[in-house]
């Protein structure tokens, strides 16, 4: 199994902190430090929270630019701003949103707690409120926009079965934050796969704070020398996460060895799946979710009903909120094409270096 040095380095510990991308600039929102550059012509009417650039590139590389021309096309303000992992700055920034008077709110919680503590006080103020992506336990936001997150831990549990095959296997679990839902989501969906699979023994499961990259190496490596090095197959939650893992087991001289999985189809992710250190990813059309979400805002700003396909239930709210659930896609090698061609990814980021070969095998470009 060939282990390019490109990816050794991409997945070094030190390259984990350096996954996130930079903002994509534009009229509304944040640079990539977090600071806001407000909305041009007048006060926003729509206010967008968007969680971090730690847990995933995806904030700002897709979902800001594709919130920002949806605004813009339809003639809505938008305010679009990150809270770059701090519960009380985005506490701050919904403060100061409110302040200004937008009449929609749309929130990436950082945890259950202080997202419904910014739901409240925007009900409170006659504002409407959206959760984005994760649903806020015990919150009071009138829709909710995600992928079906049970699914996507299944498709990771059905993906990681793929690779692993036959015989007896150790397994471990590197979950999402603990103060996230969708990453409990995430789990139960693997493990009503897996969990039937009685020849796959879990030997380890943790979760990893704030879905930090470098705590999950540690964590992993701790795993990896409490079991003897005897780990046949890794759980990971999405691609950073997963990424962590494979740095470690490269260190170790098992990267490719050990199938491992993931989430977001971000670009290092698909390198890594092309290198075949990592087995698969989900691939979740954040297109589609981001349209979700501003067609929902943009039809409460102009005082339409929005349409949804369904309710989700909120355990600790006792109540259901109407929603938007979309579908995940496994993404195993042979697939890594569609998620390009879909324009996700381009082709020009991917296909760099040793990994040019590969495309052209997948018939990628």
């Amino acid at each position: 199994m060939r282990v390019r040095s490109s990816v050794l380095l991409a997945s070094g510990v030190a390259g984990l902190l350096l996954v996130s991308a930079c903002g994509s600039g534009g009229d509304t929102g944040t640079s990539s430090d977090g600071a806001s550059s407000g909305s041009k012509g007048g006060a926003a009417e729509v206010g967008v929270i968007l969680p971090d650039t730690k847990s995933s590139a995806r904030w700002e590389s897709f979902d800001r630019p594709l919130l920002q021309k949806a605004f813009e096309a339809a003639g809505v303000k938008a305010d679009i701003q990150n809270a770059q992992g701090d519960a009380s700055n985005m506490q701050t920034i919904a403060d100061q949103m409110l302040t200004e008077g937008v009449k929609v709110l749309a929130i990436v919680n950082l945890d259950s707690d202080s997202g419904a503590a910014i739901e409240a006080k925007a009900k409170k103020q006659g504002v409407q409120t959206i959760d984005y992506d994760r649903l806020t336990l015990g919150g009071s936001a009138d829709y909710y926009v995600s992928f079906d997150n049970t699914k996507v831990g299944q498709e990771q549990g059905q993906g990681l079965a793929g690779c692993l095959g036959g015989g007896d296997k150790n397994i471990v679990y590197l979950n999402g934050s603990p103060t996230d839902n969708n990453a409990t989501q995430f789990s139960k969906g693997a493990h009503s796969v897996l969990d039937p699979m009685t020849n796959y023994k879990v030997v380890a499961e943790q979760s990893v704070p704030d879905w930090d990259n470098q705590q999950a190496a540690t964590i992993f490596e701790q795993m990896l020398t409490q079991q003897g090095g005897k780990i046949d197959g890794v759980l990971a939650a999405n691609d950073g996460l997963g990424n962590a893992a494979i740095s470690i087991l490269a260190k170790n001289g098992l990267a490719g060895k050990v199938p491992v999985t993931g989430q977001d189809a971000t670009t290092q992710g698909l390198q890594n799946i092309l290198a075949k250190t990592q087995c698969m990813t989900v691939y979740k059309p954040v297109d589609q979710e981001a349209k979700a979400l501003s067609d929902i805002a943009i039809a409460l700003i102009k005082g339409d009903t929005p349409k949804t396909t369904g309710t989700v239930e909120d355990t600790t709210g006792k109540r259901d909120v109407k929603s938007i659930l979309l579908d995940p896609q496994l993404i195993t090698r042979d697939k890594v094409k569609s998620v390009v061609d879909a324009g996700f990814v381009k082709a020009s980021d991917v296909c760099t270096g040793d990994f040019a070969a590969d495309c052209t095998e997948l018939g990628i470009s």
